[in-house]
């Protein structure tokens, strides 16, 4: 390498070499073992109904692409019959779709709250919320992780410093990497008290939570203080984000919000597969009873095991700590066959390194005793 190239990438050699040295080091993997790492929840990605419902939608003529933004040519019948049914199946006034679940928080969180006014985030919400709370116009803080007076606290304190403008308080209603779940009705209660906004990300809920898997928000949908984002490349087994607001928002959205006016239209292929996904939802509740029972059967199983589930929910973190120690853990599970994949800072906080264990439709009973047994072997103890 000459001097001068030497010198304009020494800045990126250096920050990947201490990357490497807190074994932070990322790199691409394929995919290869059992599928424990996916968020593919209800197997919905390769479901032949899914394949069929695009397939059909090319030989009627669907193009791949949308050529333009929502705004210009871009707008196709497949992205609003798509947002008219996601309306209908949530219970909200409208829905507007995005092209993924990071565009769609970061889109809401840079149009929607305005100068003066506070966001109160959840210490450990996506880095999507994160993100589009520091490119927005609103101030904001952070509240400590599900608790609800932090969050009563925290706009308080905002207000006694004399705050004028809206509140709003986002979180996620399961926590991706924790499998936990939010207080909603407490923080919904909170938010009425303060003439407050409430936004939930419900990207690892949405599919599996709630009547038909409309999510833990469905009790609460069509409220006018209530924004939430539905993603689509889960659960759902496409890709995208749906947006359910009030009309008045969402017009507000397609009229201010750049990451929609300025980008490309989702492919309305993608739409249709998201429409199928919501159809099946509807007419194959079994999925989302066979994924419960599932994840009920790993918690007990960790039980009989001696250990100690540190959730409830189909994401299972098994806490390490050290970065070197994880991905060594990880790596010797996918030898055995597993897809287990180690999650390090900035993901998750400093010394919390862990495995996320993602239970889903794509294994059965059998492949959940033998990789807890295998986890179990790999770290001379208990799975806790």
């Amino acid at each position: 390498m000459n001097p001068t190239r030497a010198d304009k990438v020494a800045r990126y050699v250096t920050a990947l070499d201490a990357l490497k040295d807190d074994n932070r080091l990322r790199g691409l993997q394929p995919r290869a073992g059992i599928d424990f790492v996916s968020n593919d929840y209800l197997a919905l990605a390769s479901a032949p109904r899914m394949k069929q419902a695009v397939s059909a939608a090319l030989e009627a003529g669907t193009p791949i692409g949308a050529g333009g933004s929502r705004l210009l040519r871009g707008n196709c019948k497949e992205h609003e019959s798509l947002e008219t049914e996601a309306a209908r199946f949530f219970g909200a006034e409208t829905a507007l779709f995005f092209g993924s679940g990071y565009v769609a928080n970061f889109a809401v969180l840079t149009t929607l709250p305005q100068r003066g006014d506070l966001l109160v985030l959840d210490s450990l919400v996506h880095a999507s919320i994160r993100e589009g709370a520091q490119a927005g116009r609103a101030e904001f803080r952070e509240s400590a992780h599900n608790d609800s007076q932090s969050v009563e606290n925290t706009i308080r304190d905002w207000r006694e410093e004399g705050g004028k403008g809206r509140v709003w308080i986002v979180v996620e209603s399961l926590y991706s990497m924790d499998g936990d779940f939010a207080p909603l009705e407490e923080l919904l209660a909170i938010a009425d008290r303060h003439d407050a906004f409430l936004m939930v990300d419900e990207a690892h809920a949405t599919g599996v939570y709630g009547e038909q898997g409309r999510g833990l928000t469905a009790p609460y949908e069509g409220r006018e203080n209530l924004v939430v984002v539905h993603t689509c490349g889960k659960a759902l087994g496409a890709a995208g984000a749906l947006v359910t607001a009030t009309r008045v928002l969402r017009d507000f959205l397609v009229n201010r919000c750049r990451p929609f006016i300025f980008a490309t239209a989702p492919s309305p292929l993608t739409a249709v597969a998201v429409r199928e996904a919501l159809l099946i939802l509807q007419q194959e509740p079994d999925r989302q009873r066979r994924l419960a029972n599932l994840v009920a059967f790993a918690h007990r199983e960790i039980g009989k095991r001696g250990g100690r589930s540190l959730s409830d929910s189909q994401i299972v973190p098994y806490i390490v700590g050290d970065n070197a120690r994880a991905m060594t853990l990880a790596s010797a599970l996918q030898a055995r066959g597993f897809d287990i994949r180690g999650i390090r800072p900035p993901t998750v906080p400093a010394g919390t390194a862990r495995l996320r264990i993602s239970l889903t439709l794509n294994v059965a009973e059998d492949d959940v005793r033998a990789m807890l047994d295998a986890l179990i072997e790999e770290t001379r103890g208990g799975a806790r």
